[in-house]
């Protein structure tokens, strides 16, 4: 009789559930993705005052090794937080260029689509 050959016949069973839980996680993902894109779609373009109210951006890093180097990088997600005559809140995602435009306090008329950011105009 061997010892450890108990683990051999547990990790193909191990292997399965860890791959079937990651491919669910990206499935689930996926779907989310898919379904934000399609509500979106499917919102009235709406047109609002609005005032921008805070700024913030969020900085991933990412890090990947192979066997003769490492290489990394970062990306910056940003995102604006817009407030209507309502006094509602609301934080889209915008891009960077759009991003360095915006100063917190500007009052303008801002357009989106459901959680989709399409524009703001700055009132003179």
């Amino acid at each position: 009789m061997m010892m450890g050959s108990g683990f051999f016949n547990v990790f193909p069973i191990f292997f399965v559930i860890v791959f079937v839980f990651i491919l669910g996680v990206f499935i689930v993902t996926i779907g989310k993705g898919i379904g934000e894109w399609n509500k979106n779609n499917h919102s009235p373009r709406l047109t609002v005052n609005a005032t921008v109210v805070a700024k913030r951006g969020h900085v991933s890093h990412h890090h990947n090794s192979s066997n003769s180097s490492i290489h990394s990088s970062t990306s910056t997600t940003y995102y604006v937080t817009f407030q209507v005559e309502s006094g509602d809140r609301m934080e889209l995602h915008v891009s960077g260029s759009e991003f360095g435009m915006l100063v917190e306090g500007d009052v303008g008329r801002l357009t989106f689509q459901g959680t989709r950011y399409l524009g703001f105009e700055r009132e003179r």
